[in-house]
């Protein structure tokens, strides 16, 4: 194939502009190919194959046939790719104004770790609801959960702060959540 680009190349120096039509019907869709690649945008590729084949032509002169062309040819078109990669400008900013909105920016859009209001107020009234439904537990089973779950403390200092075995204060933890189950669930589906 060299042999047969290199001829072609000759032609196209002595003035023969359909030998080149040949060279870019032997290299276009592997030249796409190269240019989509790294643009990853179908028009833009062929936008810089067809430039590259362009430069290729006018500055034919200046190949050394001692290389190949296909490399002189993918340099030209990688050079292209990268110039139009730092020239892209952004499609958006972050400070411009979102259309159809009063004082909305792109800032807007951007995802948070925060909840939102009314995920909070959910928790928050779940929350409150529990604090209600461990309130109504037997003391036995409200001291062993509001210590492991409330003030998170281990079971050996629970056993200790109760003067229970830590047999008994697992027993109550047990129960104590499961009495607390049955109370959320016997008011409304939230566990």
């Amino acid at each position: 194939m060299d042999a047969l680009v290199n001829k072609r190349i000759k032609q196209v120096l002595k003035g023969d502009k359909d030998a080149f039509a040949e060279i870019v019907d032997l290299y276009k869709h592997k030249l796409f190919q190269v240019c989509f690649r790294m643009l990853g945008n179908r028009h833009e590729a062929e936008d810089i194959a067809q430039e590259a084949f362009v430069r290729a032509f006018i500055n034919i002169h200046t190949f050394d046939q001692k290389r190949k062309f296909s490399t002189w040819l993918y340099r030209i078109a990688t050079n292209l790719c990268i110039d139009r990669i730092r020239k892209k400008k952004p499609d958006y900013y972050l400070d411009a104004e979102v259309a159809g909105t009063e004082g909305l920016n792109m800032y807007s859009q951007i995802a948070t770790a925060e909840e939102l209001p009314e995920e909070e107020l959910m928790k928050l009234e779940l929350q409150d609801r529990i604090q209600y439904e461990i309130r109504r537990l037997p003391d036995k089973y409200r001291s062993a959960i509001v210590l492991k779950y409330m003030e998170e403390l281990s079971l050996q200092e629970i056993s200790e702060i109760l003067e229970l075995p830590l047999g008994t204060v697992k027993t109550r933890i047990h129960r104590g959540r499961e009495a607390l189950r049955k109370q959320l669930s016997k008011q409304s589906n939230f566990l």
